[in-house]
């Protein structure tokens, strides 16, 4: 309703005996076309009935001078919604065979994820072209659009591109592949990789949680890949007494690893004397075992030798602090 139709209804309103006029007609006890009606409110009425039907006239006028341009716009919608489905469609089938295509050759998993990744984002940014160009936007205009946007994007997601560039070394130089188990000291991560993204790497903790690390942490920094060799050495400590048989705990712990089915026993076996520390005497012991296997051993190892030093009376001591009390007069 325009500014005039609402002015004419409030002079209508304010006209003298306006007010119970209209609560007359309500109730169904006055026609308002009666010509007995004062003359200045039959005016006041026609005005705004008259004000009130040109506009609705102008509105119907509108929405049928555009039905065209509304179903035309309304095609152009439905045509992308099926322009969509179908390429998504597409991009799964491509995504699928790429992924069947490197199972083939039996390339790293890694690389079969960051690709698969990459190749989603590409795909899916090339299916939004093609549908904005068949909205009528002119591909000129989207290529200056990505190009000027790609500048501003760039500034602002600089450490995005990092993480990318981070991901590509991490293909390139495989310091770590998925499935190993990397730690990253600086930043106290650790934990077995699970998947190489464009931006991200996610690794497995432990207690099953998931850390995801961007890339260029893994890159700027230095990391140990725990399990990058298929061996790795079984480095253990433990204390004995001065009064025990040194010769018998060194006899005992050798007869342990020899006859560990664990222990690769190809490799250098060695038990010695690692230091003599305050309250102990320190024996070493140093051998070889399947990277998988390592903690299993490790921890087996440790409950038997405490087991065996029990059982053949060899003491394993513990800090021990001796308080000398003084009498007063002596």
């Amino acid at each position: 309703m325009s500014g005039y139709l609402i002015s004419a209804v409030r002079e209508l309103l304010s006209a003298p005996g306006a007010g119970r006029l209209f609560r007359a007609a309500a109730a169904g006890a006055v026609d308002v076309t009666d010509n007995s009606l004062p003359s200045d409110v039959q005016e006041s009425v026609q005005e705004v009935t008259t004000e009130a039907t040109r506009e609705v006239n102008q509105f119907v006028q509108f929405f049928e001078d555009h039905i065209p341009d509304l179903v035309a716009f309304g095609v152009r919608v439905l045509l992308a919604l099926v322009l969509f489905f179908v390429g998504s469609k597409i991009i799964k089938w491509i995504r699928k065979v790429v992924r069947k295509s490197f199972e083939r050759t039996n390339a790293d998993a890694g690389v079969k994820q960051f690709v698969d990744s990459m190749l989603k984002f590409g795909l899916y940014a090339l299916l939004l072209f093609i549908i904005a160009t068949k909205f009528g936007v002119e591909s000129s205009s989207v290529a200056a659009l990505i190009a000027s946007a790609g500048v501003a994007i760039g500034l602002a997601v600089q450490g995005s591109l990092s993480n990318f560039a981070g991901g590509v070394l991490i293909l390139l130089l495989k310091p770590f592949a998925v499935g190993d188990y990397i730690v990253v000291t600086q930043e106290g991560i650790e934990g077995t990789v699970k998947e190489i993204q464009i931006f991200y790497t996610k690794l497995a903790t432990v207690d099953n949680q998931t850390v995801v690390v961007p890339n260029s942490i893994l890159t700027n920094n230095s990391l140990t890949n725990v399990t990058a060799r298929p061996e790795r050495k079984l480095d253990l400590k433990v204390g004995i007494s001065y009064d025990a048989d040194l010769k018998k705990a060194k006899s005992l712990i050798e007869d342990m690893l020899l006859h560990d089915e664990s222990i690769i026993q190809d490799e250098e076996i060695r038990v010695f004397v690692d230091s003599l520390a305050d309250s102990a005497v320190m024996i070493g012991l140093r051998a070889w075992v399947k990277t998988e296997e390592y903690w299993a051993t490790r921890w087996r190892l440790m409950e038997e030798i405490k087991l065996t030093f029990d059982a053949e009376g060899i003491d394993i001591p513990y800090n021990q602090l001796t308080v000398h009390v003084r009498e007063e007069g002596k």
